[in-house]
């Protein structure tokens, strides 16, 4: 099982279009993953459905948790959305 902790680092949280820049990454994912709150109240759901991630109400600079059971590409695309929900999706690309 792979698992990491990470602050959203998008400045509106995982809203409209971080949400939808992160799923459409999950959907990519040779492995499936879930996402959710570090504090464990809300999640954890599904990482490639926009409106479950949505619904977590994730603000910027909180704590989730993404997790997937896949041993074997589960190290791999936990990572690959860790890495980008650490940066700011929110702003407009270079």
């Amino acid at each position: 099982m792979a698992e990491r902790r990470v602050k959203v680092g998008s400045s509106v949280g995982l809203h409209a279009r971080p949400a939808n820049l992160f799923c459409s990454a999950a959907k990519q994912q040779p492995a499936k993953v879930t996402i959710g709150t570090a504090d464990g109240e809300r999640g954890p759901v599904d990482a490639a459905s926009i409106l479950s991630v949505m619904g977590l109400g994730v603000r910027s600079g909180e704590e989730v948790v993404l997790t997937s059971s896949d041993d074997a590409d589960g190290e791999t695309a936990v990572a690959t959305l860790a890495d980008l929900l650490v940066r700011d999706l929110d702003s407009a690309p270079a």
